[in-house]
């Protein structure tokens, strides 16, 4: 049963308020072939529109089965229209690049059924609208009156309750007229049929009740054949469009309008020849500047240096060590390398020094002394060194902080003996800090934490850097094993806003490790606290996190996967790298990965390559869819066909979704496939083939990724213009 109870309709636009209907009563029924007659503007095809929940209204309610409608949202239309309501339109709105038999199927699909259940009963409503003959014939090829019948076979398909059609004689001739108003009474018998026409005297034999409207208002309600009366709407069973569906249409309408193909292929194949001339013009660049390598990530290039980790991934155990040392032309071995490319930094108030880390045993020093404690160290650098040859008094009398950039530094370190490098006999800021063995360790311990990507998850919340102010993870003897101590800032991802007894789960990984501990939250801190339980101000703990030493030592591990090897000979450098690999360990050796002039070049060619990529992806993306936007514009009464046969935005989405990755993926093979022939000389393109020989697998790969992300774009972009307008709007552009 729908139920009208002062039911209005308002329409606002400019500021002017205008009037669909107002006040209106009316109680349907299964069973009832109702008409609604009045002059234009009366307001029957509006109070139309809101009965099958193609538009909403303003006052009073409807029912549907007794329940209220008037908090139905958009998706809660779409339901209502997918379990109760089949429309007929005036201009028949099917998809004109289908056939009889496709825009019947259409309309199966998008309730779940599959292309082999739908046949059988697809031929029974074609045989029963009398175009059996005609089930191959794109409907763009038929008359009026066998459009409409379509219509109402898509309509029977969806096998609604409801079925309401607005003017559905109003654009064929009088025998198709007849014939179609027949058809829909025979149809009444089971469904409530509601017709919104201005020929009255066509249905008034055929309806058990005829309705007039006139000015907004329900002017005559008059049951002229009385019926038994079913008081329920009987609910359809639906279900969502298949994925394979959802494919499968998006290929079909990829190929259904030739005209459509040909320029979308077109486009798609401009951009790839952009993005391709692209690619290959910065990749010939890249080759000619990078004839000797470079290395830009390693600080120490020595010809002698040769970077050694196990093929098998696994880490350096000592044996392994006493394996390398007791090769021939090794002079030594260097276990954790990250000190040689790592620079650090050590400031005292306004004195500021850089260098590299040693643990080298220093026997005598040219000013001052050697060390005797553990933070004590010796700095080696040239004697033009600003702070060396100017503050050498200073810098043996001030205590200074070694920063890691990592979650540790290292205070009260003093400087006792200073060595004067005879190599650097220039300028040079750089220095060597040669470090006790017990403070050396603890330092690169702390500089390898910035090699480790560390997540955190509390109360199975996952927490992001802006959202959980954290600088890291420090050690604290007040926290045992399988304990930790955070900020007060931490209360509002806490049960109840305390943080006391919650888990917080810490996942620490790098390209070897990868390791999550659980740990209880036993304590928080704030200004108020921190000095009493770290001594030290809030400002210098805030932000960190606390552990015990053990789960520290699980986070950040101690082994080692890379170290480094230093020749004795370079002549016999090549000897040493195939026993090195013959014994199982990949190698890279300096000496053939030295930066040179080119690598300066390179960088900038890369730097202005992705510049260049990105600016030329937002460039194709817009001028993209601009054309796209054009083409596709005739498409809009397709989706919004889709919409009134149940489809939500997901669907229709998906569905162009799959036609642009189609179409990109169709185009892309067919220009690939002509770059081959012309790689291997087939086709002669001395342009295309200058560019290409410096492309791999990778560029072209690449290139595919981006035309699908420039169609994913485009098509959730567009899918969002096709649900920006109702349905009613939509197809009133289109006329």
């Amino acid at each position: 049963m729908l139920k009208l109870k002062n039911v209005s309709k308002y329409y606002a636009k400019n500021g002017v308020v205008t009037q669909g209907f107002t006040k209106v009563n009316l109680e349907l029924h299964l069973g009832e072939f109702v008409v609604i007659t009045g002059e234009s503007g009366s307001g029957k095809s509006t109070l139309l529109n809101v009965l099958s929940g193609l538009d909403s209204y303003e006052d009073g309610e409807m029912y549907i089965n007794g329940e209220e409608t008037s908090h139905y949202t958009e998706e809660d239309y779409l339901a209502y229209r997918r379990k109760y309501v089949s429309n007929i339109f005036q201009y028949f709105n099917l998809v004109n690049s289908y056939t009889v038999y496709e825009n019947i199927e259409l309309a199966m699909l998008m309730n779940g059924k599959n292309k082999k259940e739908c046949k059988k009963e697809v031929e029974r409503l074609i045989g029963l609208v009398g175009l059996t003959k005609y089930k191959h014939t794109l409907v763009s090829k038929l008359s009026g009156g066998q459009k409409q019948r379509v219509a109402i076979a898509r309509a029977l398909a969806n096998d609604s309750p409801i079925i309401v059609a607005d003017e559905p004689t109003g654009a064929i001739d009088t025998k198709s007229a007849k014939e179609i108003i027949e058809l829909l009474h025979k149809l009444s018998e089971n469904k409530l049929i509601i017709i919104v026409t201005h020929n009255k005297n066509d249905f008034e034999k055929y309806a058990t009740r005829m309705i007039k409207m006139h000015d907004g208002r329900i002017l005559e309600d008059k049951i002229i054949n009385k019926i038994n009366l079913d008081k329920n709407l009987v609910e359809k069973e639906v279900e969502s469009i298949s994925f394979l569906n959802k494919i499968f249409l998006g290929i079909k309408n990829g190929f259904n309008i030739p005209v459509k193909f040909t320029l979308m292929f077109v486009i798609f194949l401009l951009i790839s020849v952009a993005l391709c001339t692209t690619y290959g013009l910065f990749k010939s660049l890249e080759y000619e500047s990078n004839g000797f390598g470079y290395t830009e990530y390693f600080q120490d290039a020595s010809d002698e240096r040769i970077i050694i980790k196990k093929t098998d991934q696994s880490y350096f155990k000592e044996q392994d060590y006493e394996n390398i040392r007791a090769l021939n032309n090794i002079e030594k071995v260097v276990e954790d390398d990250l000190v040689l490319d790592f620079t650090v930094g050590m400031n005292s108030g306004d004195i500021y020094l850089f260098g590299t880390l040693d643990n080298k045993k220093i026997t005598k020093v040219d000013v001052g002394r050697l060390p005797k404690n553990s933070n004590e160290i010796v700095i080696k650098g040239s004697s033009l060194n600003y702070y060396i040859e100017y503050y050498t008094d200073e810098l043996l009398e001030r205590d200074f902080v070694i920063e890691t950039y990592s979650n540790k530094d290292f205070v009260d370190i003093k400087i006792v003996g200073i060595i004067y490098d005879e190599s650097e006999n220039i300028y040079t800021d750089s220095l060597t800090f040669y470090l006790t063995d017990e403070l050396y360790q603890n330092v690169i311990k702390a500089l390898s934490t910035a090699y480790y990507e560390v997540n955190y998850k509390l109360n199975d919340n996952y927490l992001q850097s802006y959202e959980f102010a954290y600088k890291g993870i420090r050690v604290s003897k007040l926290v045992n094993d399988g304990e930790v101590i955070v900020s007060d800032n931490s209360s509002m991802y806490c049960k109840n806003y305390d943080c006391l007894n919650n888990t917080l789960n810490i996942n620490s990984k790098n390209i070897y490790n990868d390791t999550s501990i659980s740990l209880n939250i036993v304590k928080t801190y704030n200004k108020e606290n921190a000095k009493n339980l770290f001594n030290e101000d809030y400002d210098s703990v805030d932000g960190y996190i606390f552990v015990s030493e053990n789960d520290y030592n699980k986070l950040y591990s101690s082994k080692n996967y890379q170290s480094s090897v230093f020749v004795s000979d370079v002549m016999y450098l090549e000897d040493t790298i195939k026993t090195l690999n013959d014994m199982g360990y990949d190698t890279l050796s300096l000496k053939d990965a030295k930066y040179d002039e080119g690598t300066e070049i390179l960088q900038i060619i890369k730097i202005f390559k992705l510049i260049v990529t990105i600016g030329l992806i937002i460039t194709l993306f817009f001028i993209m869819y601009f054309i796209i936007k054009i083409i596709y514009k005739s498409r809009n009464s397709y989706y919004t066909t889709l919409r009134t046969l149940g489809a939500t935005k997901g669907v229709c989405t998906s569905i162009l979704r799959n036609e642009m990755y189609f179409l990109a993926s169709i185009t892309y093979l067919f220009f690939t496939a002509f770059l081959m022939f012309v790689k291997y000389d087939i086709f002669e393109v001395s342009f295309l083939k200058n560019i290409i020989k410096y492309m791999g697998i990778t560029e072209y790969i690449l290139i595919y990724i981006i035309l699908l992300l420039l169609s994913l774009l485009i098509a959730n972009r567009y899918g969002r213009k096709i649900f920006k307008n109702s349905i009613i709007k939509t197809y009133g552009e289109k006329l």
